[in-house]
């Protein structure tokens, strides 16, 4: 049970984020347009959960991609709608805030 909730929110080994970056991955912030305007990740696109269909022909399938939400819980199913999509390297990053201290 453990090993399943930690498949779906992504919990595990720990990440680099720094270092994702540095290696090209793009942040998307799947928040409302309200909440990302109230604070965000320099540079991270805004594509609402519920809108990241319309976004994913816009970004390369073998691009590294961090998301990101308020919790973890919306970056959770943004990961799993991009890696049924065909993307294979997918980060749940959790919080954005949390997020943003872990790559400074």
């Amino acid at each position: 049970m453990i090993n399943i909730l930690k498949k779906i929110f992504g919990l595990g080994p720990a990440v680099n984020y720094s270092e994702l970056l540095k290696q090209g991955a793009i942040i998307i912030d799947v928040r409302n347009p309200g909440e990302f305007k109230q604070g965000h990740i320099k540079g991270a696109i805004n594509a609402p959960l519920n809108e990241l269909t319309k976004h994913i022909s816009k970004i390369k399938k073998d691009t590294t991609v961090i998301t990101c939400c308020v919790s973890g819980i919306r970056s959770a199913s943004a990961k799993s709608v991009l890696k049924s999509n065909g993307f294979t390297n997918v980060y749940n990053g959790g919080g954005w805030s949390s997020l943003k201290n872990k790559i400074q």
